[in-house]
């Protein structure tokens, strides 16, 4: 990090620790699902596939990587559409695991999106009035 760098806001640390929160969560979700109720011959290829990224993801995360905010923020609707199928196909309890999926994606997604705009400083207002020409 850079030492001359601003501390962060109280309102940066949340997002970001919405973030954080939502990813976890949403792994240890698809881990709990894949590996215990999930029963398909081949969960173990499925759940490298599906874990492998937001591992990636929370490195990134934990570092305040901007461009891992970016790029999860695309990613998520990828989970986002397994868990709407799932929800849509599966039966049972296999139906609110998806559920959980998909409210997880929404609250990573909109933490990724407000962490990179306020970061940016997009949606602020100019400090100094600009002249209508």
């Amino acid at each position: 990090m850079d030492p001359t760098a601003r501390p962060a806001s109280t309102d940066l640390r949340a997002i970001r620790a919405l973030a954080v929160g939502s990813l976890c969560a949403l792994l240890v979700l698809l881990l709990v699902w894949d590996l215990w109720f999930a029963h398909t011959p081949s969960s173990a290829a499925w759940i490298l596939l599906k874990v492998v990224p937001l591992c990636a993801a929370l490195s990134g995360l934990l570092r305040h990587r901007m461009y891992t905010y970016r790029w999860m923020s695309l990613v998520v609707w990828l989970y986002f559409t397994e868990g709407v199928v799932r929800a849509w196909s599966d039966a049972g309890a296999s139906r609110w695991f998806a559920a959980a999926e998909i409210l997880l994606c929404l609250l990573l997604f909109a933490a990724c999106g407000l962490h990179v705009r306020t970061r940016l400083g997009w949606g602020r207002k100019p400090s100094t009035p600009s002249s209508a020409t």
